[in-house]
């Protein structure tokens, strides 16, 4: 069963749809996970979508929404910064607080790609997350972008990029807008797994937001609740480093996968029975379903 909901964050009206278990019974609160998109992407039609969907079918409650300027999520288009996504966060879980089918006192987080690193700082921030579950995620801006532009060439044409949108910012007050793949590079062949709603141009100012921002910082804060950290070995998009760097800052019950043969994608069709497989086991150890009553 799905829900359409609406909820305000900043003041501007976020759009989601709210997953419940066909068999839930009349008072039960569930446990529920808040799904985040990736760069500039949407909750529908996208790989986003197919986690919220595979969460629910162990029985949780989801909720996945579009952040500010994206999707059917009020705001500029495709003006995304860090901080007002993990803003949105947080007005989400207390909005979802009070909805009659959620158990306020458990509702975790998850993401994939942009959506992950998102995930964690908003639970290293806000101790009402309880539990965090991170699809190829990353933990320090500068050090992920320099594993996606690893040449020097490269490195220096997105540095150059970012000085000449500051620099056109100063000068004329507007934005510069590039490619979303000057900005994190995807493979050809990998694109398809992008949603038809997603946004393709950004402003620069977007990924110097994505330059500064630091989940690594708070990802400590996390424990002892618990935090998977799921990230593809051979992922040609978000560099596995950055998981493992993660990993060792975080503090108790967290754990760290590594699966092969997957891309950044981890629950397209083909590679979905096995990550369902392996994040059922660990939620079922750290966070598993339990009913509690409204009453």
């Amino acid at each position: 069963m799905e829900q359409q909901h609406t909820f305000m964050s900043d003041g501007l009206k976020l759009s989601g749809v709210l997953h419940v278990p066909e068999n839930r019974k009349p008072g039960a609160r569930l446990p529920t996970f808040i799904v985040l998109h990736g760069f500039v992407g949407t909750k529908d039609k996208s790989h986003v979508e197919i986690i919220a969907r595979m969460i629910a079918d162990l029985g949780y409650c989801v909720f996945r929404m579009d952040f500010r300027g994206c999707g059917e999520s009020e705001g500029a288009r495709g003006e995304v910064r860090c901080f007002d996504q993990v803003a949105d966060t947080r007005n989400a879980v207390t909005f979802l607080s009070g909805l009659e089918e959620v158990d306020p006192a458990r509702i975790g987080v998850t993401g994939h790609s942009f959506g992950a690193a998102v995930a964690i700082f908003s639970a290293g921030v806000d101790e009402r997350i309880a539990c965090v579950v991170s699809f190829c995620g990353w933990g320090d801006g500068e050090r992920k972008f320099r594993g996606q532009h690893p040449t020097p060439e490269a490195w220096e044409k997105f540095t150059g990029i970012l000085e000449k949108g500051r620099k056109h910012k100063a000068e004329t007050g507007e934005s510069m807008w590039v490619s979303r793949f000057d900005v994190v590079p995807i493979p050809p062949e990998l694109r398809v797994n992008l949603s038809p709603k997603a946004q393709f141009e950004v402003p620069v100012e977007t990924a110097i937001s994505m330059y500064n921002f630091r989940a690594e910082d708070v990802v400590a804060s996390i424990a002892p609740r618990p935090l998977l950290l799921f990230h593809t070995a051979h992922d040609v998009i978000t560099p596995m480093e950055q998981s493992i760097r993660l990993f060792e800052k975080a503090g108790a019950n967290a754990e760290l996968m590594i699966p092969t043969g997957m891309s950044h994608f981890p629950v397209s069709d083909e590679d979905r029975p096995h990550t369902q497989a392996l994040v059922e086991a660990w939620l079922k150890k750290f966070f598993p379903v339990q009913f509690s009553d409204a009453s």
